[in-house]
C-alpha cells in the first residue's frame, strides 16, 4: 500500500508502466525483436501500485503501453496515466428536477449537513414523483461538493438588510489573509467578553470585556486590560497605554461598534496621525487575529483561573497583564515562526515616537461649535455652563474640544490652526455672589501704539466733505433760506 500523502493512484499506475517499458524506450529493440522483448517482460512479475500484490500483464497490453510512450515524446508518463471517465464528476443518475429541487433547498437552509438535505430530498420523493428514483447519498454529498455547496455557519442571527448583504458579499468575493509589511504599521483592537464574571466591590456579579489592542505584522499584544464596560472612553484610555509603551501606529483597524467610532477616538487618531478604518458591517472574519487572541485567552489564561472563585477586576487586570508580557508575547507564534516580542524588535518598523500623557488626554477629545451668551460670557457644554475669559467677549461663536467622559478637560481652541488657548472651568454662581468682578482684558492688544485722540473740532469731518460737495455741484439750493425774524 502507498503511504498516505504520497502520489495518487494515476500517477502510481503512470509510474508502474513506465518502470515495465521504459527499458524498451532506453534500448528499442531491432526490427522483429519486439514481439519477444514484450513476451520476456510479460513472464515477469510486478508489483501492483496499490494493493503491493505480484501481478503480470499480457503481451498486448504491454505493446499498447509502449507505443502510447513513445508517442508521447515530451510527457510519456503523462501518456500512461488513466484516461479519466468522460461522465467523470457530473453525476449522471441526479436528474434535473433533483437537481433543481436540491438547490432550492440549499439556498434556503445553507447551515443543513449533506446527510440532512439527503434526507429532507427523499422525504419530498415519497410525494413527489418526479423526484424519483432518488440517487444514493454519496451522489448527492459529490454534487454539493462538486458545486461548492458546503455547509455554512450564518454570520449573524440578525436577519437585517445589511446582515443579508455582508452575506451576499462573502459569498461574491474571495477572503484572503494578509499581514502588514512593517511593525506598527497597522494595529488591531477589539473588545472581548469574558467566559466568566467578575465580583464587583458593592457585590454584584458582572461581565467583564477585554479590550485588546494586537500588532499586526509582529502579533505582539500591545496592550490588554479589562473592563467594566465598552465605551469610548474605556478605549481611549486602553489606546494611550499601548501608545505609552509599543509608539504610535501608521493605522488601526477595528469594527464599527459606537465605541470604536466615537468622535473622540475617530478625531484623536486623526490628531496622532494614524489612519482610522472600519471592518466591514456583519464581516468579523475580516479581524480574524483578534479571534485568535481572544482563543488564547479563553484557552490559556482564563483556564488557569478557574479555581479561583471571587476573581475581582483588579485581580483579573494584574494575571491578564502578567501572562500578556511573559508567555503570549514571549511565546514562539505559529504562523510568524517567531515569537511576536523578537519580531516587534527586529523590525522592519515605521514606530513615532508618542507624546506625553497629557498631549494623550488631550488628542482623544470631540470637536464642537457653541454659541457665546453675550450677557453673562458663557458657554454650555454637556447641559452645564462654562465661564469664557473676558478678552474673547467679541467672538460670537466659539470652537472647544472636550471628552464627553471627563468635563474637568474643556479647551477653547482656534478654529483656523487647532490650537489651545485655554482652558474653561465651570461658572461657581456662589463666587460670582461676591460681587468682585475682572477688569477687562484687551479684546486685541497691538505692538503699536494708539495715537493720542485729538479734541473734537465740532463738524465730523465726513459731514464736512458732504457740504463742500453740495456747494460745488452747481445745483441751485437743495432749500429756500427763511429769515428767522419773519416768525416773529
Amino acid at each position: 500500500m502507498a503511504e498516505r500523502g504520497g502520489p495518487r493512484v494515476h500517477q502510481r499506475w503512470a509510474q508502474l508502466r513506465f518502470s515495465v517499458i521504459g527499458q524498451l524506450l532506453a534500448a528499442p529493440p531491432a526490427q522483429g525483436e519486439l514481439r519477444a522483448a514484450l513476451e520476456q517482460l510479460a513472464a515477469r512479475e510486478w508489483r501492483h501500485p496499490s494493493t503491493g500484490l505480484p501481478v503480470r500483464f499480457s503481451v498486448s497490453t504491454l505493446e499498447r503501453w509502449f507505443y502510447r510512450a513513445r508517442g508521447a515524446r515530451m510527457d510519456p508518463i503523462g501518456a500512461l496515466r488513466r484516461k479519466p471517465r468522460h461522465d467523470v464528476g457530473t453525476q449522471t443518475s441526479m436528474t434535473v428536477p433533483v437537481r433543481q429541487t436540491l438547490l432550492a433547498q440549499y439556498n434556503a437552509h445553507k447551515s443543513w449537513s449533506a446527510q440532512l438535505h439527503y434526507d429532507n430530498l427523499r422525504a419530498l420523493a415519497e410525494t413527489r414523483a418526479e423526484l424519483r428514483p432518488i440517487p444514493s447519498y454519496t451522489t448527492v454529498r459529490r454534487f454539493l461538493q462538486a458545486h461548492g455547496l458546503t455547509k455554512r455557519r450564518p454570520l449573524t442571527d440578525r436577519h437585517t438588510a445589511g446582515a443579508q448583504a455582508a452575506a451576499t458579499r462573502l459569498e461574491a468575493r474571495e477572503v484572503r489573509s494578509y499581514e502588514a509589511e512593517y511593525v506598527n504599521g497597522l494595529w488591531h483592537w477589539d473588545f472581548h467578553f469574558c467566559s466568566r464574571k467578575i465580583l464587583t466591590p458593592r457585590g454584584e456579579w458582572q461581565t467583564p470585556v477585554l479590550l485588546g489592542v494586537l500588532d499586526d505584522r509582529s502579533r505582539l499584544a500591545c496592550h490588554l486590560q479589562w473592563y467594566r464596560n465598552e465605551n469610548a472612553a474605556n478605549v481611549a484610555h486602553g489606546l494611550a497605554q499601548a501608545m505609552l509603551k509599543r509608539g504610535l501606529p501608521r493605522a488601526a483597524l477595528s469594527d464599527n461598534g459606537a465605541a470604536m467610532t466615537a468622535a473622540e477616538i475617530t478625531e484623536g487618531l486623526q490628531r496622532l496621525g494614524v489612519v482610522h478604518r472600519t471592518t466591514l458591517p456583519y464581516s468579523p472574519y475580516a479581524n480574524g487575529k483578534q479571534e485568535t487572541l481572544w482563543g488564547s485567552v479563553e484557552g490559556r489564561l482564563m483556564a488557569m483561573l478557574e479555581a479561583v472563585e471571587d476573581l475581582t477586576l483588579a485581580r483579573l487586570n494584574e494575571a491578564t497583564l502578567a501572562w500578556c508580557e511573559y508567555e503570549y508575547n514571549r511565546k514562539r507564534h505559529s504562523e510568524i515562526d517567531d515569537t511576536p516580542l523578537a519580531r516587534f524588535l527586529a523590525g522592519p518598523g515605521v514606530t513615532r515616537p508618542c507624546p506625553d500623557p497629557a498631549t494623550l488626554q488631550l488628542a482623544f477629545t470631540r470637536t464642537e461649535r457653541r454659541t457665546l451668551r453675550k450677557s453673562d460670557g458663557t458657554i454650555t457644554v454637556e447641559g452645564r455652563r462654562f465661564e469664557v475669559p473676558n478678552r474673547y467677549r467679541h467672538l460670537s461663536l466659539l470652537e472647544i474640544r472636550f471628552a464627553s467622559w471627563d468635563l474637568t478637560q474643556v479647551h477653547l481652541v482656534d478654529p483656523h490652526t487647532d490650537a489651545v488657548l485655554c482652558r474653561l472651568l465651570p461658572q461657581d454662581k456662589l463666587s460670582n455672589a461676591s460681587g468682585q468682578r475682572r477688569s477687562l482684558q484687551p479684546i486685541n492688544p497691538s505692538p503699536i501704539a494708539p495715537a493720542t485722540p485729538q479734541p473734537s473740532s465740532g463738524m465730523a469731518p465726513l459731514l464736512a466733505t458732504l457740504i463742500e460737495q453740495q456747494a460745488t455741484s452747481g445745483l441751485p439750493p437743495a432749500y429756500l433760506p427763511k429769515d428767522e425774524g419773519d416768525d416773529a
